[in-house]
């Protein structure tokens, strides 16, 4: 039998780490049911959509629910009618009897009185896992041990590599992931996700042979949907990847270059390639120039005569969109170093996570 009947876990989870979860699995062991509420306040640059869906899926147990509020009240814990407007806030969101609260704050006692709630402290002084939010926010690289795979996934600078045929996306993004897994640290585990259209235009190939032997790639047939299941699955690994990997992925191709693809073979836009290309996260594209690089036919390539054309489209609509996007041209090392120099601007100015509200009171804001 439980120990309690409903506990409350809150707080910003700005973002979550290894600590909040500790404190949610504490409380969850004992507590027949418990509700975990987000506050995020609009100030914040990581959305509250966000922190809700990473809590829920890191904590899918039955009996725990993640709920979200909107709290613009500033912190202070020494003033009763800032507590009194927080309270209104946290029992709209959870209007049910609570009966234990679960925090690891020095302010705990009087969250749980106010909660007509038994107070638990769990781990205040974060012996068990010594990471805080704040610490998150000014280092997240030398706190990534402490994320979360869904937190991961969020944080995690996409790097894309696009270009026309035979003009070295693959060799790019794999000599980019070894560039940054040689930095060690959290960069060890740094990932390059390859391009499934490559993959589905293997499988579509074969089964055209598996008709007619004699058949060669230009007689494979493409259809619109195609392309949607490309840049879905490519999508899809991409996330996959970036979950497990370093705070920083590279992508050979994204959903907005199976776009180009799109129009390169059907010749028109494809909206749901559009669709799934506007749900993707990325920070930086890498266009990899067809000029100076030889053509290998490798028996799945079709466009020689379009590599200069596809390369312009690309240039046009990352231009078009505003997307941030650095062209690589020359030899490779020229390539890779250009490369290396843009990747290196958009990590170094770290992840500027917005300061939350002021906090008084409190000698520590975790």
């Amino acid at each position: 039998m439980s120990e309690f009947d409903h506990g409350l876990v809150l707080g910003k989870f700005y973002p979550p780490h290894a600590g909040h979860h500790h404190l949610v699995r504490t409380a969850a062991a004992r507590c027949r049911r418990l509700t975990v509420l987000v506050c995020a306040s609009a100030v914040e640059s990581i959305p509250l959509a966000d922190r809700v869906a990473w809590m829920r899926e890191e904590h899918p147990e039955v009996g725990i629910e993640v709920v979200g509020a909107v709290d613009d009240i500033p912190v202070d814990v020494t003033d009763p009618a800032v507590w009194d407007a927080h309270m209104a806030i946290f029992r709209a969101a959870v209007p049910d009897l609570v009966d234990a609260v679960f925090t690891s704050e020095p302010y705990g006692e009087e969250l749980g009185r106010r909660f007509g709630a038994t107070p638990v402290t769990v781990d205040v002084a974060r012996t068990t896992y010594p990471v805080s939010g704040t610490a998150v926010r000014r280092d997240p690289v030398g706190c990534w041990p402490y994320l979360a795979a869904p937190v991961r996934a969020g944080l995690t600078r996409r790097v894309v590599v696009v270009g026309a045929e035979s003009t070295g996306t693959t060799t790019m993004a794999e000599a980019l992931a070894e560039h940054y897994r040689a930095r060690g640290g959290a960069w060890a585990a740094t990932r390059w996700v390859p391009e499934y259209g490559r993959a589905y235009s293997e499988e579509k190939y074969a089964e055209l042979l598996a008709v007619r032997p004699e058949a060669t790639f230009d007689e494979v047939t493409w259809t619109s949907p195609d392309f949607g299941v490309i840049a879905e699955h490519q999508l899809a690994d991409e996330n996959a990847a970036a979950r497990a990997g370093s705070p920083v992925l590279f992508c050979d191709t994204d959903p907005l270059a199976t776009t180009i693809w799109h129009e390169r073979y059907m010749g028109t836009p494809n909206p749901q390639v559009e669709s799934i290309a506007a749900r993707a996260r990325h920070h930086l594209w890498l266009l990899t120039d067809d000029a100076g690089v030889p053509f290998e036919d490798d028996g799945l390539r079709d466009g020689e005569h379009l590599r200069t054309w596809m390369t312009t489209r690309f240039h046009e609509e990352l231009t078009r969109r505003a997307l941030p996007h650095v062209l690589l041209t020359g030899p490779h090392e020229d390539r890779l170093r250009t490369a290396v120099s843009a990747v290196d601007a958009l990590l170094t100015p770290g992840w500027q996570f917005a300061a939350p509200l002021p906090e008084r009171g409190r000698p520590d804001v975790p």
